[in-house]
């Protein structure tokens, strides 16, 4: 059994570091602030005996918080909450039962933001679905709510007095509101300030005059939501109730035809109409069926539009690979050509460098300029037999075994392969000294061609200079590709797939890349392979 290993203070004190806010941070904290002051208010419309309410949209803006900057704001989200329910008198320290009091104020935030880190974690380590976006979003918006109502669930059982619920019955009653109530909040709430905050910082937020076409998409989802609550409406009026049925088949119509946006419209009409009805007098049942019925139609509705642009999205992937593979088979033609002009080429280029060589041996002791011109000859009929001779090793069949490789080789043909490039760039391409003792196992033209992919990306948006760097780290070897990126909102050049090239190369020689961007604007890649002789 291994051993347990407990958090040194250096791991301490940087997660402590990590969990104080930033400069940049407190704008949004001040931002969070008024927020929820102002939804806490609203949510008060639709409370009720022994719960707060059950339309809280406070906890769609504190989970659009944590999801766009990271839990990591947890605390300062605590904090917040905190000072504000102290200034609103919710929380009078030196009364009776004031700790308990903050503790409940506390506790949601608390429970938000460890649902938040845990979906996150869940999903960076998943190869399912839980993966792909927005699952890990709808995931943590669902857990969320339902997390806090359980944590709250002792509470209740115990303390009583706290919520003012006596007996099994109205503590199971309030539980539901309060986690109906988080839930309709985030879902009404979180997903468009997520989408509004995205759209703002990929500048993608402009108003426009509306096409033809798109008025054709409103004019459909108009005749078809108003059909649904004429139909609902009628129901009603012959004492039929209030089903949720036509209104559900709407929206799911809608999202599944034009996306999440167009089915975020539909719910916000359907909400529009539902909750003004339920913040009048009635009985808590009747309260809790509209609101879990307008819960169902928000959820089929994002699930809907979420699939209509998953759809888009894997569209969008399937003629880009269309593109890659087109792409694949003109290079396969290319290398069969490559091959056959240097099998033709390789026998009178070798022996002019041995003539060459021959000469400027010959000519070292006559006249200076015949000497010069002979080693120059020399020079570059040299240079131009090496570069048949490593095209001759790209196309040969012996390298696509996996073989025992050298570091320092492998750095010195990505060198060759792409000096030229970043010279034609203007960059300055700096290749730290490779320690000769490293060596990996894999096939040298992929894992060339991986490298190569990440200095051409790094020479593309770069501003000036391009760092490559090759280190032992433990059993691991790790190479790194920096550049200093300006920000560019224009699109790049290329087809954008030699990221996902290098990824998908590097992963199948059981290895890992990642790309991380530093505070002053540096984008290191660092591809991680095992060293030869390590235990696997």
């Amino acid at each position: 059994m291994p051993a347990l290993r407990l958090p040194t203070p250096l791991a301490i004190r940087a997660a402590v570091h990590a969990a104080v806010p930033r400069p940049a941070d407190l704008p949004w904290l001040v931002g969070y602030a008024v927020a929820f002051v102002i939804a806490h208010h609203v949510a008060a419309g639709w409370g009720g005996q022994g719960y707060y309410s059950l339309l809280y949209p406070a906890a769609g803006v504190r989970i659009a918080l944590l999801w766009s900057r990271g839990p990591r704001l947890t605390l300062s989200i605590v904090a917040t909450e905190l000072a504000v329910q102290t200034a609103a008198g919710i929380i009078v320290p030196g009364q009776p039962d004031w700790l308990a009091a903050a503790v409940g104020v506390a506790r949601p935030g608390l429970v938000y933001g460890l649902v938040v880190w845990l979906v996150r974690f869940v999903a960076a380590r998943s190869h399912s679905s839980l993966g792909v976006a927005p699952m890990p979003l709808g995931l943590a918006a669902v857990s969320a709510p339902m997390a806090v109502a359980l944590v709250a669930l002792p509470w209740s059982l115990l303390s009583p007095e706290l919520t003012g619920v006596v007996g099994l019955r109205q503590t199971i009653a309030s539980l539901t509101g309060f986690a109906v109530g988080d839930l309709l909040g985030v879902l009404l709430i979180a997903p468009p300030l997520l989408w509004a905050t995205q759209a703002v910082q990929d500048g993608r937020l402009s108003l426009h005059r509306p096409a033809l076409r798109q008025l054709a998409v409103l004019g459909e989802a108009g005749v078809v939501l108003g059909v649904a609550i004429a139909a609902s409406m009628l129901l009603a009026h012959i004492g039929l109730g209030v089903p949720a049925t036509p209104a559900l088949l709407a929206v799911a119509w809608i999202g599944l035809r034009f996306g999440r946006t167009m089915g975020w419209l539909a719910i916000l009409i359907v909400a529009a109409m539902v909750l003004p009805y339920t913040a009048s007098d009635m009985p808590l049942a009747d309260r809790l069926e509209f609101h879990m019925s307008l819960a169902s139609i928000v959820v089929v509705g994002y699930l809907a539009g979420s699939f209509a642009d998953a759809q888009v999205r894997a569209q969008i992937a399937l003629s880009r690979r269309d593109r890659m593979l087109f792409q694949a088979e003109r290079l396969k033609t290319l290398r069969a050509m490559s091959v056959a002009v240097i099998h033709e080429i390789s026998q009178p280029l070798s022996t002019l460098a041995i003539e060459a060589k021959h000469l400027h041996e010959i000519t070292v002791s006559t006249d200076p300029d015949i000497a010069q011109t002979a080693a120059i000859i020399d020079r570059k009929a040299a240079a131009l037999s090496t570069l048949v001779r490593r095209l001759r090793r790209f196309g040969g069949r012996s390298v696509d075994e996996p073989s025992a490789l050298p570091v320092s080789a492998l750095i010195e043909t990505v060198s060759a392969l792409t000096h030229a490039e970043a010279k034609a760039a203007r960059v300055v391409l700096e290749i730290a000294p490779v320690d000769p003792d490293l060596i990996i196992m894999g096939q040298e033209i992929e894992l060339a061609q991986a490298i190569v992919n990440l200095v051409r990306n790094a020479v593309q948006a770069c501003d000036g200079r391009v760092t490559l760097s090759a280190r032992r780290h433990d059993d691991q070897l790790e190479v790194t590709v920096a550049n200093r990126c300006p920000d560019r909102r224009g699109p790049q050049p290329g087809m954008g797939v030699g990221a996902l090239v290098a990824r998908a190369i590097i992963e199948a020689h059981g290895g890992t890349l990642d790309r991380v961007t530093d505070g002053d604007g540096t984008v290191r890649a660092t591809l991680s392979l095992q060293l030869v002789g390590a235990v696997a």
